[in-house]
Parts: C-alpha cells; structure tokens; sequence
C-alpha cells in the first residue's frame, strides 16, 4: 500500500487486514554536523520508498537485557517510526508509543510491540517511535560546545510533529492523538506534558510505571557529561567524530557507575535545562503548569522485583543502598525532616527489612511519583489511576509479582515473545488473556475520550486495581501518602 507523506511516497504491505509501514523517516539522520544537535526534518526523497522493514535502532550495547531480534540491525541513522492501520482506515484515534529502556536500550521494533492485535481490537492507528537512547540522546553536552539537550525528547517532539503532518494519511486523526510509553517511555511522557516544545502535539496521555522524578538538573547533568569526557578519553571537540562503539561502551560504564555512587540515580535521564524543559516535572504538575490533557496514569505493584532479578544497579534494593539513597536526597533537600526515613520506613511493619528496601525503592522511584502527578493533575483535567496487580502463577510462587514492565504485553495483546520466557510455565494463559482484553479496552476507551473507569479526584482517590477481577478502590495508598507526604522526594 502505497501513502504519500510530506516528503515523499512510502509503500508499506497489508496482511489480514491491519496495514504496517516501517521504517519512516521522520528527521534527518542525526549523524556528522547533526550528531547531538536537536532533529531536522528529512530530505525528500524521489520516487516510492520501500516501508516494509524496521529501520535501525539507536545506538546500544548487543549484550543487555533486552534481546535484539535477529535481522534488526543498529546505527546512528535510526529516527524512524512505524504505522500500524487498519486496512481503508479513515479519521481514527492515533496512539503513539514510546518504548522504555531506562534511556539507553530498546527499540520500537521490539516484537512485544507489533501493533496488530490493538489496532484490530480498537480501531485506532498506532505509531512506535525509535529515538536516540544513551550519550547520544540522553547526555548533556550543551556545556562543552555547540550541542543540544534533551536529544531523545527533541526526537520525541519531532516524531509527534510529524504525525500531526503526516497520520490523515494513514487514516489517523491529528486532533485525537494520545501519546502513551512505559518505563523511560513513561518518564518521557511525563516529562512531555511539561514541555512548551510539546504543547498542542497530544490530546490525551497514558504514563505506566513513569519515574518522574528521575529528571535532574544542569549541573548534575554537566558532572555526568564531564565523566563521560575523563573516560572516553577525549575533549568534546572530538564528540562528533568519536566511534560509535566508543558513546556505546562509554555509556555502558556509565549506567554502572553513577548509580554505584548514589543509589536511586539514573546516568542518563532526561535534564531541565530551563528551554525544553524549563521545569522539574512533578513540581511543575504541583503547581499547575502540565498541559491540562487527561492522563491516565499508573504503576505495577511489584516494580522492583525486576531489578533485583536481574541484579540492576538502576534501583537500590537492599537495605544499605535504601539508606545511602535517603542520605544522598536529604542532602539535596538540606531541609528535609531529619526522620523522614525513619516515618517512610514505618509505613511497610509487616515486612523484613529486605523485603522493605524493594518496596520503599518501588515506591520511591515509581509509585509515589505517580501519586503526586495523579493528585496534582485531577485538579487540572480528568485523571484516571491504577495498580496493575495481575501475576501469572509463576510469577507469584516465585515472589517475583506483577514486576516492571509485565503489563506491557497485556496492553498490546502480545504474550510470549520473549525467548525462554517461563511467565506461563506454570498456567495461567487464559485469565492473562481476559485481563489482557480489558486492559486493551481501557486504554482504547481511553483513547477514544471515554472514561475508563471513574476519575481520580482528592476526596476519593478511586484506583483501579487490575488483576484477575478488576476493582476500583477509594485511596488504596493512603498510608503510603501519609507516610512519604506531598513533598516531593528526589535528587535535583
């Protein structure tokens, strides 16, 4: 199937009714002179471009956690999108995804996000969005030299720009666009919803398992970007023409290391450089200054089981590093209470203590973060909040839970995908997906501009607990709240 988009034709392929482009070009190659410089638009190209295969994605080591499908391949070039559409669509709702990786790994042609199951079951047109991850995209150079910040989120703005221009084409709607992500994708969404740069580009937003407060300011940024410097080796004069391979394993070291340091740190993170983002993003919600679109907004109620399975510097989940990461924030805060550990830690009294430091860590870098966004902006335009509960049998014998990241496939439909995965070694196939099929009729009544479910509002804090039955709870946090209170906890 052949569209034209503004810069020029794209033939894409259709099967079972859903049509896919990928591989898109969306900006310009960021590479040479454009290397950590913000997104330009793409050359026009003559005659129709072949859209049947993903594009590259961005930068990043072939060892992580995340699997790379064979046949994808990696490189600089890679600001690409992908468009699933049912077949002879016309004016439906646009959701635009964008992938998580904790700013440094991932990529939109990950299979657990192949678009056909939402698009058929919601009648709406998904994009998936590739971005430039690690040193590339999420480094703050702008201090050294002729560079931009935010690199990854100006990719994300200039993604969505293009939609806005180019989704009539593919039978979206530009006036109903909801942008939803997961993990560092739901950060930046919420980062987004604070950005001028972004502003009128989304309708609607969905946030799962946003760690909204893991934005920091310019000078922690310009530290991480001077260390960068010392173990590269080089003076940023030579960024642009430093290998490839040399950003990859720099940054490599990088995400070891700085959370070593202090504990509940990320290295790479999206930076408020008071321009693209001229705010911290919770406080901005605080103080009403997030773009008044519903959000839907939510958390997984074992987040840290993953890291800890994984063994991730990226979250503290012992006891020790628990307590160096209050110190590290008390002095960041020089005038935080001198017992706020003390009272968070009594809010968990039926726990061990290591079964404690995942929760707190949980509750530190996810779940109170999105308390504070859903309490902030219900004031502003409705609010919808859940708790993803749902564990396979495995997952709960194992104490492993609903972990980061597994409501996910129960979103897009897609289970399975990952090689040797054992989430179903002990059953449970069909009640994921049943919960898989409300999971998917939420988020599409969502964005359709229906009401999934009530609204969150501060006299009753109904959350929608998603598990084998769903329930709507009134303020089921309540202690969780009490304990860590409405100032915002995090670094700077």
């Amino acid at each position: 199937m052949i569209v034209t988009t503004r810069y020029g034709q794209v033939m894409g392929s259709v099967d079972d009714g859903v049509a896919v482009w990928k591989g898109v070009p969306y900006a310009a190659p960021p590479v040479g002179e454009l290397r950590l410089r913000a997104p330009r638009e793409p050359a026009p190209w003559p005659g129709v471009r072949d859209a049947t295969a993903f594009g590259h994605i961005a930068p990043q080591t072939e060892q992580g956690p995340l699997p790379i499908d064979p046949g994808l391949t990696i490189g600089e070039d890679c600001l690409t999108l992908n468009v699933w559409s049912p077949e002879g669509a016309a004016n439906l709702p646009v959701m635009v995804w964008i992938h998580g990786g904790a700013y440094f790994l991932g990529s939109s042609a990950q299979r657990m996000y192949d678009g056909r199951k939402l698009v058929t079951e919601g009648q709406v047109v998904l994009v998936t969005v590739n971005y430039r991850l690690g040193a590339l995209g999420f480094l703050d150079f702008s201090k050294f030299g002729d560079f931009d910040s935010n690199l990854g989120l100006r990719d994300q703005v200039a993604a969505l720009e293009w939609v806005r221009d180019n989704i009539a084409e593919f039978g979206g709607d530009p006036s109903q666009v909801t942008l939803f992500g997961e993990s560092a994708g739901g950060g930046s969404v919420t980062t987004l919803m604070v950005s001028p740069a972004a502003e009128g580009l989304f309708h609607r937003v969905i946030a799962e398992s946003s760690p909204a407060t893991s934005v920091y300011g310019a000078a922690r940024a310009e530290s991480i970007a001077e260390r960068f410097l010392e173990l590269a080796g080089v003076d940023a004069s030579k960024l642009r023409g430093l290998p490839v391979s040399e950003f990859v394993r720099v940054c490599g070291e990088l995400v070891q290391e700085i959370p070593a340091k202090v504990p509940g740190t990320l290295a790479l993170a999206p930076v408020v450089d008071r321009d693209f983002v001229p705010h911290y993003p919770v406080a901005a919600f605080q103080k009403g200054l997030a773009h008044p679109v519903p959000l839907l907004i939510g958390t997984n109620h074992d987040e840290s089981s993953m890291f800890k399975l994984m063994k991730s510097p990226l979250m503290p989940i012992t006891p020790d590093k628990v307590h160096e990461m209050f110190q590290a924030i008390a002095a960041d805060h020089p005038d935080m209470r001198a017992d706020e550990e003390i009272e968070v830690e009594a809010a968990y009294p039926e726990h061990s203590k290591k079964r404690t430091a995942l929760e707190i860590s949980r509750d530190a870098a996810f779940r109170m973060p999105t308390l504070w966004i859903a309490e902030a902006h219900s004031r502003r335009a409705r609010t919808f909040l859940y708790r993803f509960d749902q564990a396979t049998p495995f997952l709960r014998i194992t104490r492993l839970g609903a972990m980061h990241g597994t409501e996910v496939p129960y979103v897009f439909g897609n289970f399975g995908v990952v090689p040797k995965d054992p989430t179903f070694k002990l059953g449970g196939h069909r009640t994921a997906l049943e919960v898989s099929t409300r999971v998917q009729r939420r988020w599409i009544d969502f964005a359709y501009g229906r009401d999934p479910w009530t609204p969150y509002g501060e006299e009753s804090r109904t959350t929608l607990l998603i598990d084998k039955h769903d329930q709507e709870v009134e303020d089921p946090d309540r202690e969780l709240r009490r304990a860590w209170g409405e100032e915002i906890l995090g670094f700077t």
